[in-house]
């Protein structure tokens, strides 16, 4: 049975485990890396964001009838002599193929990997009924022998070494093996399963598909043993979730073109296989073998009539969420999930296993984005994360003390600007006139001293914009600029420099005073209420401006607004179309100075510096913004050096550093250490709080590389008037 932590505190202390296991995080990182370099090669010549969108609308159509293509299905299948159940919850299903098993004089019974399977904790429940089960794909069975559950949907053993693997098949075959031969530990597998196989009674598989309008199922794998399974013994059960169900083949081979790509980097699986009903068997007792098919509900009726969370119906377990995701690939599976792990997982736990398994688990989100562009399916991971935290601390009854301060100062924007810029005050002490925080508290330089931490402005941009020369005569454009949180009390540095360079270009800048926080911090918090009503503050403030574009130099900010905004529109009084149009509005400011000013060359002098870029996660996925940034680089006379993951996170994720400071700073390390090896000048970023990671790094190791944002860097490149 899987255990998962059920507080933060023992969570907290299960991902130290996590992080001190060199191996893990090396395999991990690699295949992380390996993934990511891979991928783009399986989809040459594929329109992945067309094929994605068309299978997701497939699936929300599916969704709202899952009864009546299961009624479907069971019509067809059962013509094809074909037994068909349908389970309420985990127990009724286990219940079920337990009483198959026990009708049929069953006593050996083997499996093909099923996540469904796990989900019901099916094998725990037949062995306790006196059955003796084998899982047969080899990762299965490894963890199986390991008393564990899958570290990952498709790579169940992905957290174990050969040496690991190795020292447990000794213990299982009382011989020497040698670790080193991979293949002869494959062969010593394969020796220990084949028996099994041949006396087998039953064969339980799961599938990936149901085909409502002919009663088949179709099995996608990489090793032959589910073909084993559902073919050699007497009796065959399927468990299949009711989100399996198509209604037809053509909707399940549109999933299938991405599934393995998207899964494990392949054009096309080893093994595909469709079944209908029940075929020719020797060993049966009329020559013809027995067939179930166990359908499972266990949430998934109530989970597709929410309007928002029927979305994570549409996954189709290729586990990509996994492969990309930062976190994971520094604590593993086990601690980055219930029985299905990822992003995927952090929200279905809620629904499947409830809110004890999720309370901790679900904060363990980054906001990265990059499990919602990987996603085969389109769903918006991150913002389903967001909402099910609110739903579990709903369920609990209780907010944490961050919470509530949330709500009750930031909608109220005198006050929250009030405390910012009292917080410049009380840092005063730290940071003894320096740009950074030299020494934190004791208590929390422990956890946090990874990074330093910037002062808050003595003077916010707010304050100094009311001095600014911001006249243009015959202005070319007119923009409102949206400054956000970091930018106006931490970096007003930033936006001197932008507001400069637009200047050159006849750019008029207004800045409406009354603008405040984007809403990001609250959402990611989980306090939609506050969120939105800072989506409505925000509207409001820049209203009767008459502007081209909404500027702003803050990646995250850009892209809440383009795509949060418009979800709480209703919620906030404010009518989609109008909404829509003011989100239109919002332009980063490489988008910007590339595609709209077209600046050139001719503006900026020739340096010698070498630049390194990081790419803001909510740039270059939220906005799918990414070679303007490097042109810009090279606009202005430096020289663009390329580091190894330029666009994997940096670590931040606003108030994830401090809640989970030991990932962040793995995260951040790795970070730095490919930039450094760059051998670049300078490090340059679109994003205020990338800044603030990464200069907090830097200046941490004492390292002399400079990390600037965009903006400064073209300013002092600007050729002198």
């Amino acid at each position: 049975m899987i255990k998962t932590a059920q507080n933060i505190k023992s969570y907290k202390k299960q991902l130290k485990e996590a992080l001190q296991d060199k191996f893990l995080g090396t395999a991990l990182n690699n295949f992380n890396k390996a993934y990511r370099e891979n991928r783009p090669g399986v989809y040459e010549g594929i329109e992945f964001e067309a094929i994605k969108r068309d299978i997701a609308q497939d699936k929300d159509a599916a969704i709202p009838r899952l009864l009546e293509l299961f009624e479907e299905f069971k019509s067809h299948a059962e013509e094809a002599g074909v037994t068909i159940h349908l389970a309420k919850d985990a127990h009724e299903a286990n219940q079920i193929i337990a009483r198959i098993a026990r009708d049929n004089a069953v006593k050996h019974i083997i499996k093909s990997k099923s996540m469904t399977a796990e989900e019901t904790y099916l094998n725990d429940h037949l062995e306790k009924k006196g059955f003796m089960v084998t899982e047969t794909d080899l990762g299965e069975w490894i963890i199986q022998l390991r008393h564990e559950g899958p570290s990952h949907m498709v790579m169940p053993a992905i957290h174990l070494s050969r040496y690991q693997v190795g020292d447990l098949f000794e213990k299982v075959t009382h011989q020497d093996l040698d670790a080193e031969d991979i293949d002869k530990l494959v062969k010593v597998a394969r020796k220990e399963l084949r028996p099994v196989f041949l006396k087998a009674d039953m064969g339980i598989s799961g599938a990936n598909f149901a085909i409502a309008d002919s009663g088949s199922l179709g099995l996608v794998t990489n090793e032959g043993n589910m073909r084993l399974v559902t073919t050699l013994p007497r009796v065959h059960v399927a468990l299949v979730g009711l989100d399996k169900l198509l209604p037809d083949l053509k909707s399940a081979l549109k999933i299938l073109k991405l599934l393995p790509r998207n899964a494990t980097g392949q054009a096309i699986t080893s093994y595909v296989t469709w079944i209908k009903g029940a075929n020719e068997c020797r060993n049966a007792p009329q020559e013809k073998k027995e067939m179930h098919i166990v359908f499972l509900d266990n949430g998934r009726l109530e989970l597709s009539k929410d309007r928002v969370f029927a979305e994570a119906l549409r996954c189709i377990r290729c586990g990509a969420c996994a492969n990309v995701c930062p976190i994971y690939s520094k604590v593993g599976g086990h601690k980055y999930g219930h029985v299905y792990i990822g992003a995927i997982g952090l929200i279905l736990t809620l629904f499947y296993h409830g809110k004890e398994n999720d309370r901790a688990i679900v904060k363990n989100c980054l906001n990265c984005q990059a499990c919602k562009a990987v996603c085969a399916v389109d769903i918006d991971l991150p913002f389903l994360i967001k909402k099910t935290l609110g739903a579990v601390m709903d369920e609990d009854g209780r907010k944490p003390i961050k919470n509530q301060l949330l709500s009750k100062v930031m909608p109220h924007r005198r006050l929250f600007h009030f405390l910012l810029r009292q917080a410049h005050l009380a840092q005063k002490p730290l940071a003894r006139k320096g740009p950074m925080i030299r020494h934190l508290p004791h208590f929390f330089e422990k956890q946090h001293g990874f990074r330093s931490l910037p002062v808050i402005a003595a003077k916010p941009f707010r304050d100094r914009w009311l001095n600014m020369d911001t006249g243009v005569k015959s202005p070319a454009y007119a923009v409102s600029f949206f400054a956000g949180c970091a930018v106006d009390f931490i970096y007003p540095e930033q936006a001197e420099a932008m507001i400069k360079l637009i200047k050159t270009w006849s750019v008029k800048v207004m800045f409406p005073e009354s603008q405040s926080c984007c809403g990001l911090p609250a959402l990611m918090a989980a306090e939609e209420e506050t969120a939105a009503k800072l989506a409505w503050q925000n509207y409001e403030a820049f209203q009767n401006t008459a502007s081209d574009y909404i500027l702003t130099i803050c990646a995250s900010c850009a892209s809440h607004i383009k795509h949060y905004y418009p979800k709480v529109a209703s919620q906030a009084g404010i009518s989609k179309t109008d909404m829509a149009i003011f989100v239109e509005k919002v332009i980063d400011f490489s988008s910007f100075m590339v595609n709209v000013l077209n600046v050139s060359a001719e503006a900026f002098t020739t340096g010698d510096k070498k630049v390194a870029y990081h790419a803001p996660c909510h740039l270059c996925r939220g906005l799918a913004v990414t070679e303007e940034p490097r042109k810009l680089i090279e606009i202005a006379g430096l020289t663009y050096v390329p580091s190894a993951d330029e666009e994997v996170c940096c670590g931040f994720g606003g108030s994830y550093s401090v809640d989970f400071p030991e990932i962040s700073a793995e995260i951040l390390g790795q970070k730095l250490d490919n930039v450094i090896q760059s051998n670049a000048d300078i490090l340059v970023t679109d994003c205020p709080g990338c800044v603030l990671q990464l200069r907090g790094g830097m200046h941490k190791r004492d390292s002399a590389m400079e990390v600037k944002h965009i903006s400064e860097v073209l300013s002092e490149q600007l050729k002198k008037c």
